[in-house]
């Protein structure tokens, strides 16, 4: 089995390459070729992998390349994580809408379809060049936002395109252990989109938990998403949301948050990187170091303008290999070794929720093995969730629509009609600044 991985510079390929030392032995697998345009960050990140060689006696045959063909040649799974624009897109995805008084989010409001618009277009080339030279691999998308670009892979590579998250899988995790209960003990009713979703239950045999802890606070305030959120509107909700929502529910304490001084996520990561990947030299066992002394830093300061609003501190713990890695991992031997997991992932509704059509791209409960991916019925939604499912699910295909036709207007519109966008002058205020600080974007409406 080969594996290609498109973004093979990016800071977290370690994560993935520690999962593939781990397992690689039982999948068969043979050979990593890791893909990037910029050499000088392959460069940086193969010492850390010939670290984690090192480390663990064990040893992957892997190559690094700037020549995306050489790459996909041979590949029977795909993993795509890049990032349109680097870190300084980021930033500028974040700041804008800050400006105006608007979240500033990676994948949540005009942060997250300022990203998709300069994303759609790379990503319709990379699919075009997955289906010539790589006809039978599945491709496994990490690329933000997940949910939206896994929708607009479809459209070249059918179901063999697979959009994958950690959060729901860690939402899960830490709910079971708030439970004081194994994960595999239980089944987690989940629906919505990307970074859009809310637990509904958790189902023991015949018996659902989720009432039991949302009546807890002791037990609420011992996991990430009952300290964001607090029991109050947990209770009101009767459901435990995903941790972007807390963007949606408490906009403007998260604005208010980070304008008073508070440093956005890409600002702290660009900085933090670029010293990362600015020391030349190291050995194996310096570059592991260092990078793990930089991702711990990450780790801390994560969801920091949400822990701010909030008012809480972060105490999660940090783990070697316990995120989208894993759930990667996960699909690739699901379909390799024919074993039937069910997994939270984002792929083609069909009829699970039924109030979309069914090439809408959903995150939901599916079974997956060897023939695919197969989403599993929800049922009914509560009537506000089901709103804003709708409301972000028009928004993501008219920013899709817009990167394809390169339309401001169609951009403009996707803008305007996002609930955390409150008026169109401001709407348009943004893609005025999006359009002259994004490269990318100066282009694609040139």
């Amino acid at each position: 089995m080969k594996i290609a991985i498109l973004g093979g510079g990016g800071f977290r390929v370690p994560l993935v390459f520690g999962a593939l030392l781990a397992r690689g032995g039982r999948l068969g697998l043979e050979h990593v070729s890791l893909y990037d345009v910029d050499a000088a960050r392959l460069a940086q990140i193969t010492p850390v992998l010939q670290g984690l060689e090192q480390e663990r006696g064990t040893r992957l045959a892997f190559d690094a390349t700037t020549r995306l063909d050489d790459a996909l040649d041979g590949a029977d799974f795909v993993f795509c994580a890049i990032r349109v624009g680097k870190l300084e897109g980021r930033v500028v995805d974040e700041r804008v809408p800050l400006d105006e008084g608007v979240v500033g989010q990676e994948t949540t409001g005009p942060g997250g379809l300022c990203f998709a618009l300069r994303t759609v277009p790379v990503m319709d080339e990379l699919a075009r060049r997955v289906a010539k030279r790589a006809p039978d691999a599945w491709f496994v998308n990490f690329t933000n936002p997940a949910g939206l670009v896994t929708e607009a892979l479809r459209d070249e590579l059918g179901d063999r395109a697979i959009g994958i998250c950690d959060s729901p899988a860690g939402l899960c995790r830490r709910v079971a252990a708030a439970l004081e209960r194994e994960p595999e003990e239980l089944w987690f009713d989940y629906f919505g989109l990307n970074h859009l979703g809310w637990l509904r239950s958790v189902q023991h045999g015949t018996r659902d938990l989720l009432p039991e802890l949302l009546g807890d606070d002791d037990r609420l305030a011992a996991f990430e998403e009952g300290r964001l959120f607090g029991g109050e509107w947990l209770r009101a909700l009767g459901m435990i949301p995903n941790e972007y929502l807390f963007f949606y529910y408490f906009a403007s304490d998260t604005v208010g948050a980070v304008r008073s001084g508070l440093e956005s996520r890409g600002e702290f990561l660009l900085h933090q990187q670029a010293e990362f990947y600015s020391e030349n030299g190291r050995t194996p066992a310096e570059a592991l170091d260092a990078w793990r002394r930089t991702r711990r830093e990450r780790d801390e300061t994560y969801f920091a303008e949400a822990h701010a609003a909030a008012d809480i501190e972060t105490t999660e713990t940090w783990d070697d290999v316990d995120g989208y890695e894993a759930q990667a991992l996960a699909v690739v031997e699901a379909i390799a070794l024919d074993r039937r997991f069910v997994m939270i992932l984002n792929t083609a509704n069909r009829s699970s929720l039924p109030f979309l059509d069914a090439d809408a791209v959903v995150e939901v409960p599916c079974v997956v093995d060897r023939t695919g991916v197969r989403p599993l019925a929800t049922g009914d939604v509560p009537t506000h969730a089901r709103a804003l499912v709708e409301s972000i699910k028009e928004v993501e295909r008219l920013t899709i629509h817009a990167a394809r036709t390169r339309s401001r207007d169609a951009a403009l519109k996707a803008l305007a009609l996002h609930p955390l966008v409150p008026s169109v002058n401001v709407a348009r205020r943004i893609l005025d600044a999006y359009s002259v600080r994004q490269a990318e974007l100066v282009e694609l409406f040139s």
